[in-house]
């Protein structure tokens, strides 16, 4: 709404294409530019005219919609998925994506893979076993593993860890 705000008081004409992106009409004087990157920064958000940095946006769009709001996910590998989805060659987004963050988008989806497996494990509601084929794993040792490598830690220490942060109130004061 912000944008649509500041573009319609610049008397700009526009088209949203998708969530956080929109075609301006016209040119825009670096002028116009600025007062839009102010408003914008003023309420937290980022100008990006730099088509690749809107590409990396996108990439990581991809993968955080996979990952964590999404049951399912993709039957083909992941590259094909996302190149399918971003009508891009793997190749280029992955040399782009590994030399713009200074991580791979394997590893970048490992990460997000494992702060899901962390938040399902918090929430107590599935065993290993579960979220090891939710998260489409090949077996639980391949997840155990690939969580400590991130983590430092066995899924069951980091959900003994999870127990031990609180104590309930009736045991607070207590000397057991």
């Amino acid at each position: 709404m912000l944008v649509k705000e500041e573009l319609t008081r610049l008397g700009l004409h526009f088209v949203i294409v998708e969530m956080g992106e929109v075609d301006v009409m016209e040119d825009i004087t670096s002028i116009q530019r600025e007062q839009i990157r102010t408003a914008l920064e003023d309420s937290g958000l980022e100008l990006m005219n730099d088509k690749k940095s809107v590409l990396i946006e996108k990439i990581k769009t991809v993968v955080v919609e996979l990952v964590h709001y999404t049951d399912e996910l993709p039957k083909t590998n992941f590259s094909e998925y996302l190149s399918e989805k971003l009508n891009l060659d793997y190749t280029y987004m992955a040399n782009l994506f590994s030399e713009v963050q200074g991580i791979t988008i394997e590893k970048f989806i490992i990460a997000h893979k494992i702060e899901r497996v962390k938040e399902l494990i918090i929430y107590d509601e599935f065993n290993l076993t579960e979220i090891a084929w939710m998260m489409h794993y090949s077996s639980v040792a391949h997840l155990s593993n690939q969580f400590k490598k991130v983590t430092g830690l066995s899924p069951s220490h980091f959900k003994n860890l999870k127990s031990k942060r609180r104590n309930p109130i009736e045991n607070i004061g207590n000397n057991d």
